[in-house]
Parts: structure tokens; C-alpha cells; sequence
């Protein structure tokens, strides 16, 4: 909200496919409730990560229409999310530069995400197997999403690195000229390859 009146609203609170059944109309903004506990007595107010005081977000919040009497379990807080520079610090097989026998797994590494942190945690558990089974660790290829998001990782400027999640944009450029509507789909097609060579070249 510190970028602008509107900015909320084109963020968590905006109103896309809730449309007033009696009026026609889109709301301004929403504020999705997310239910929390099988009994419906718990909701969690979906994107309200926040640095106000619990007075104020209290006193905010029960402007809300629905919210006048509202029972508060907890207040929002700011999400920290601590991560290394693994430019600096890592090599593409999740190992760090200067202890091999220590490896990063997770967010800690440098990925945003639950399928992204989880990728880098079986990453990092296959090449500490194979270390202890005096083994060379893997570098997954580049086409994939894994190897993507390893390139990311380990060649970015780390002057400027920022987490992030996977997407197409961390991938190799094109060595052609590729129809926009088709690039998706030719990236899938190639990464799933990719990654059935990998596996099946290295016993995974």
C-alpha cells in the first residue's frame, strides 16, 4: 500500500470473477476469507501481510463490512524471507563453494515458492547421497524447471540477487525464431525430455 492508494487493489483485493449476483457489478476491492479449521469458526484473511500495529490493523479491519464484531485469533505480520546469495556461495549442485560437504536446501537457497523450495530439497538430498557414496554430484540440465532454476541460482549478478520463482523467463533463449504461441509448449516438451534423459542417464 506504500506504492499507492490503488495498489492493493490490483493485488490481493482485486475483485476478478466476483461479480454482485444482484446487481451486475464488480466490487471496488475484496477481501478473500480463507477458512482455516473444519468447524468454520477459523478464517484467514488471504494477502494481509502488514507492518501496522495490532491497534491499527484491529481498528481497520472492523471498518470491513462483515468485520464489525469480529473475533481477532491473530494479527498479520510481515513475511521474512531469509535466503543466502547463492551466487556467492554456491556451486550448481547445491554444494557451497567453500565446504563441498555442505549443501542448501530450500528457500535458504534462493527459490520462491513451496514446488520450487521443495525441488531444491530433493536436488540437494540426491547429491549428498551420492556424496556419501563417493559419488560426482549432478547439475540438472539447464532446459529444465530444476536446472533453470539452478542457472538462476549461480549466475545471477549477486549484487542484485533476489529470490525467485520458476518460470520461462529463467530458461535458455531461443537459438530460433519460435511462434509466442507455441514457445510454451515447445519449453515443456523439451524440458520433460530433458529431464527423462537426465534421470535415466544418472540412475535416479
Amino acid at each position: 500500500s506504500g506504492r499507492g492508494l490503488e495498489t492493493l487493489r490490483y493485488g490481493p483485493m482485486k475483485p476478478v470473477g466476483l461479480e454482485n449476483p444482484r446487481t451486475g457489478e464488480l466490487p471496488h476491492a475484496v477481501v478473500q476469507l480463507r477458512k482455516e479449521n473444519r468447524q468454520g469458526t477459523l478464517y484467514n484473511m488471504v494477502g494481509f501481510q502488514t507492518k501496522l500495529t495490532q491497534g491499527e490493523q484491529q481498528r481497520i479491519f472492523r471498518q470491513l463490512p462483515g468485520l464489525g464484531k469480529a473475533a481477532f485469533a491473530r494479527f498479520g505480520s510481515i513475511h521474512r524471507n531469509t535466503f543466502i546469495c547463492a551466487p556467492e556461495l554456491l556451486l550448481p549442485t547445491l554444494q557451497t563453494r567453500k565446504n563441498p560437504q555442505l549443501l542448501v536446501a530450500g528457500q535458504l537457497s534462493g527459490v520462491e515458492g513451496y514446488v520450487e523450495s521443495t525441488a531444491m530439497g530433493l536436488l540437494a538430498g540426491i547429491n549428498a547421497a551420492r556424496l556419501q557414496q563417493k559419488r560426482k554430484p549432478l547439475r540438472p540440465p539447464p532446459q529444465t524447471a530444476l536446472g533453470a532454476l539452478i542457472t538462476h541460482l549461480t549466475e545471477s549478478d549477486p549484487r542484485h540477487f533476489q529470490p525467485s520463482n520458476v518460470n520461462f523467463g529463467l530458461f535458455p533463449a531461443w537459438e530460433q525464431k519460435v511462434a509466442k504461441l507455441l514457445r510454451g509448449q515447445i519449453r515443456a516438451e523439451r524440458s520433460r525430455e530433458a529431464m527423462r534423459e537426465w534421470v535415466a542417464g544418472n540412475r535416479i
